[in-house]
């Protein structure tokens, strides 16, 4: 099929880094919506879509939309869509769904209707009355919002943020998703020296790594697409060499990682070793009060505790205190925190320059800027 559209979903306030990894993927008939960003490809980009966004959750291939306010108009529409063209016979097919603000409330309803639908559509085509469902799986979507039915189907399977490298997590783990825009919004390059002084089980080091060695970040892990006979092996073959030849593995780095819990670090070295990065990353046992370092315009990227997690507040302004002295003695640093402190300028000891609401899980965060100043251009 020359022209198919997909869906990259993205938590609230990721829609545009999303849209930039597209743009750079080579993807520029773009449509960005809340918590999503709809692209033109066709079935290679399923394969490159999965294997390099950072920071979507989901690739979704979008089968329709249409208005819907009665259970009828859900069914004939739903049937009139070209399933067949996905489906093969042996399929297995759930549906599951969601409702906002739409006449077409109950759920259950919905999802009965929209499998009924798809059903009677592979009947006329495949000439049977029953489908065993043995096959491969294609997790399908509906979701209605103010009467406007989209019906999906689930490229990736696991969650894009299953990277492969993180069997084993600790507390309030943050997912590797928000890691990898938080590092994206900060405009760190690789030969800038990034440290995390929270960096808990790893997260941020490791894929600030993947980052600089320009790696898919859905090398290690497989995707449900690959098991549909729609999507030829031969493309998921072409996409994983691509991103093997574009791996830059020997790139000299100066990525850093300390906390003070040493489950946490152990955590850490394990999942580095596990995503290949043994010896790229330099972790340390250290209070955030002894964090020190040689290098000039670097960039602090973290995820400090946030109150909730320590159970006192006050435990948590102390920390911030320490890391604002931190920072304010690293004279030409950056500094980028995620933090559900609302004034955060008080402890740090200046005003941030940029603030965006991000979501970690269900919590409500503003990732704070604080801008240092741009390194000297090099001799031409």
């Amino acid at each position: 099929m020359a022209n198919i559209e997909l869906i990259a979903t993205a938590a609230f306030g990721l829609e545009s880094v999303v849209a930039r990894e597209l743009k750079i993927l080579g993807y520029n008939d773009l449509t960005v919506e809340n918590g999503r960003v709809l692209f033109s490809t066709n079935e290679l980009g399923i394969c490159r879509a999965n294997l390099w966004l950072r920071s979507a959750d989901r690739v979704l291939l979008k089968m329709g939309s249409f208005e819907a306010q009665t259970f009828e108009e859900l069914f004939q529409q739903t049937k009139s869509l070209p399933w067949e063209d996905w489906l093969p016979e042996d399929a297995n097919f759930p549906v599951q769904g969601k409702s906002i603000k739409s006449k077409l409330y109950s759920v259950s309803d919905c999802q009965a209707i929209v499998k009924k639908a798809i059903v009677e559509r592979l009947k006329i085509t495949y000439g049977r009355n029953w489908f065993e469902e043995n096959g491969p799986r294609y997790q399908i979507e509906v979701a209605l919002l103010n009467n406007k039915v989209t019906l999906t189907i689930d490229t990736s399977g696991l969650g894009l943020h299953k990277r492969g490298y993180r069997q084993l997590a600790g507390q309030a783990p943050l997912k590797e998703t928000l890691a990898a825009a938080m590092i994206q919004l900060s405009f760190w390059n690789k030969e800038r020296t990034l440290l995390d002084p929270f960096c808990g089980t790893g997260t941020i080091p490791i894929e600030a790594a993947l980052i600089a060695q320009n790696r898919a970040p859905g090398l290690k892990r497989s995707f449900a697409a690959e098991q549909w006979p729609t999507v030829p092996k031969h493309l998921w073959q072409e996409a994983w060499q691509e991103a093997l030849d574009l791996w830059e593995r020997n790139v000299s780095l100066h990525i850093y990682g300390s906390d003070i819990d040493p489950n946490a670090l152990a955590l850490a070295r394990t999942h580095a070793n596990e995503a290949g990065l043994n010896g790229v990353i330099h972790f340390q046992r250290l209070p955030v009060s002894e964090v020190r370092s040689r290098f000039n315009y670097g960039h602090i990227i973290t995820n400090p505790p946030y109150g909730e997690r320590l159970g006192e507040l006050k435990d948590a302004e102390g920390l911030y205190l320490e890391l604002g002295k931190v920072f304010l003695s690293l004279e030409n640093w950056s500094l980028h925190m995620l933090t559900t402190y609302q004034t955060p300028e008080k402890l740090i000891g200046r005003r941030w320059d940029k603030s965006r609401k991000l979501y970690n899980g269900r919590l409500e965060c503003h990732y704070y800027q604080f801008f240092g100043p741009k390194p000297p251009r090099k001799p031409f």
